[in-house]
């Protein structure tokens, strides 16, 4: 195949795009509250739950600016995944965007980006998980699982076996079908908020001002760097953007479930934030890894409230991964169809699952949340999260010159100002990452280009001469 400056920018047309999603194969059987509790659920935990304890540090108790920062960069973006996602109600989120917006190759970067946010972020999840898990065996049993079996090699392990199992639990549900997964979401995502909120009601009668001082020992630096740590726990807001072919009114519900999802998520974390910090201070936060059930621990001075959240959060967290896990399933499901990927990962069985898909990447994260430490996995997923919500952003004012005749159930304010100052931020966070977090990014990003040149160029749909003799490219705005 001769390769041209066409074929690269080549876009799929957005007609071409809703048809698919009109004729899915996926069972449309999700409403708004579904929705909304697939987006709080694959976000809400793993900042606080995880991450908290390790960019307080970072910021100092302005570590709560540092959630207030990162959570002003998702809005901007989430503003634009709600104006795309009620435009083109499709599996692929960002990655169907860009394939509308921006050509093929853009596409391909952000869908490989997406396969990075989405299956890293479960594995570092994952690891989290088997924190908790220590955590409540201590409190209850009084016993741990040894490093050598509850933690990845560089951390003082051999192999994580608990990060491993619950992956394969949340394989095994979502195997199920969509409609047991989401049962379990909605119950799972109501348990979480009902944790978080015994949190703060425990840990504020322990809170002292003198805490919180000095503010911000590191300035603005360090609350940037501690934004760019912690924006990996706004990673999932996005997630109802790729249920767009299992949502009843995608047009409708997709844009108000991520909104909604995203106020949630940043008032939950705000607040938990300022308590725990306010109660213990910074350095009690950072020197246990399972953070916030220390916390309760030091301000009753008994063991109780502590198992409850470690308990509470076992629960919780298994339902990050579960629909993180999904998301990704989802976002393969449209690269598949569109021929970047082989068709495996788009056959579906009778129950509308699929599959081959689930069960391989259900594998394939276990076997990261096994062997990879927490630290590098969770700034791993930062950067393609960043990337492509910054592709997100330029994708809403791209379709707003070249389609300004599509329908849009909802429309960003302000347009060009808030996807560029959107951009913007994501574009300052990803500066704040470290250099390993580039270079391993650098080579995600090499391994993908060689992908796509070998294999989903050449087999891309878009090859293919539609109705009228007119490819998916020639056809496009």
């Amino acid at each position: 195949m001769l390769l041209t400056r066409h074929t690269l920018l080549r876009t799929k047309p957005v007609e071409q795009l809703a048809d698919e999603g009109a004729h899915t194969k996926l069972k449309r059987s999700l409403g708004l509250l579904p929705l909304v509790s697939l987006s709080v659920g694959a976000t809400l935990g793993t900042g606080i739950f995880v991450v908290l304890g390790d960019a307080a540090p970072e910021a100092g108790p302005a570590v709560v600016l540092s959630f207030v920062l990162a959570g002003l960069a998702a809005l901007f973006s989430a503003l634009s995944y709600a104006e795309l996602a009620g435009a083109v109600p499709v599996s692929g989120s960002a990655y169907s965007y860009s394939y509308a917006t921006l050509g093929e190759l853009v596409a391909w970067i952000c869908g490989w980006c997406l396969l990075l946010e989405y299956g890293v972020s479960v594995a570092a999840v994952a690891v989290g998980w088997g924190e908790y898990l220590n955590s409540f065996f201590e409190s209850t049993l009084g016993f741990r699982i040894p490093d050598a079996l509850s933690a990845p090699p560089g951390d003082g392990g051999v192999i994580n076996v608990p990060a491993a199992i619950v992956v394969l639990l949340a394989t095994v549900v979502l195997l199920g079908g969509i409609r047991e997964s989401a049962a379990v979401t909605t119950t799972t995502t109501l348990l979480k908020i009902g944790v978080l909120v015994f949190f703060v009601v425990v840990a504020v009668t322990g809170f002292r001002s003198g805490n919180l001082t000095p503010f911000s020992p590191m300035g603005l630096s360090g609350i940037a760097s501690g934004a760019s740590l912690v924006f990996f726990s706004f990673i999932g807001f996005d997630a109802a953007s790729t249920a767009g072919e299992e949502a009843r009114n995608p047009q409708r519900d997709l844009p108000r479930a991520i909104v909604i999802s995203l106020a949630i998520v940043t008032a939950a974390y705000v607040l938990v934030a300022l308590t725990a910090i306010g109660a213990v201070g910074v350095d009690t936060l950072s020197s246990s890894k399972a953070s916030l059930a220390a916390v309760l621990q030091a301000v009753t001075g008994t063991g109780w409230p502590a198992t409850v959240l470690a308990l509470g959060a076992v629960i919780a967290i298994a339902s990050v991964v579960l629909t993180v896990l999904y998301g990704q399933t989802r976002i393969l499901v449209s690269m598949s169809r569109d021929g970047l990927v082989p068709g495996l990962f788009s056959r579906v069985n009778r129950r509308a699952v699929p599959a081959a898909n689930t069960l391989l990447v259900g594998i394939v994260v276990a076997l990261l949340a096994a062997l990879v430490p927490l630290g590098q996995l969770a700034e791993a997923t930062s950067i393609g999260t960043l990337v492509a919500f910054s592709l997100v952003n330029i994708g809403v004012m791209v379709l707003r010159r070249t389609r300004p005749d599509l329908q849009r159930s909802f429309r960003a304010p302000l347009v060009p100002i808030t996807p560029l100052i959107g951009l913007a931020l994501c574009l300052w966070l990803v500066a704040g990452l470290r250099k390993e977090t580039w270079l391993a990014f650098a080579v995600w990003s090499v391994v993908g280009l060689v992908v796509y040149f070998g294999y989903g160029m050449r087999r891309s749909r878009l090859n293919t001469p539609r109705k009228g003799g007119a490819t998916g490219a020639d056809a496009a705005p």
